[in-house]
């Protein structure tokens, strides 16, 4: 069956984020004042599994190999429907 999983990789809390502290300061020169602002990636996939749970593995699989870095990212995986 087709799945598609909605990865999220994010950095990890205390990691440095210069594309967000950027786009803050943009934001506040424009007159929007933020508490904080963080950068995410999603990544939407569409691939072939035997049910959800193979899925969500697959994706943990591609973050852990390819899309992000454990030691400064987080990811979250959800399966939609």
């Amino acid at each position: 069956m087709k799945v598609t999983v909605r990865i999220t990789i994010s950095l990890k809390k205390g990691m440095l984020d210069p594309e967000a502290r950027a786009i803050r300061h943009a934001l506040e020169n424009l007159g929007f004042a933020t508490e904080a602002l963080s950068t995410a990636r999603v990544f939407l996939v569409t691939m072939e599994a035997a049910g959800k749970k193979e899925a969500k593995e697959r994706a943990a699989e591609m973050c852990e190999r390819l899309l992000a870095n454990p030691v400064i990212h987080r990811y979250q995986i959800e399966v939609q429907e």
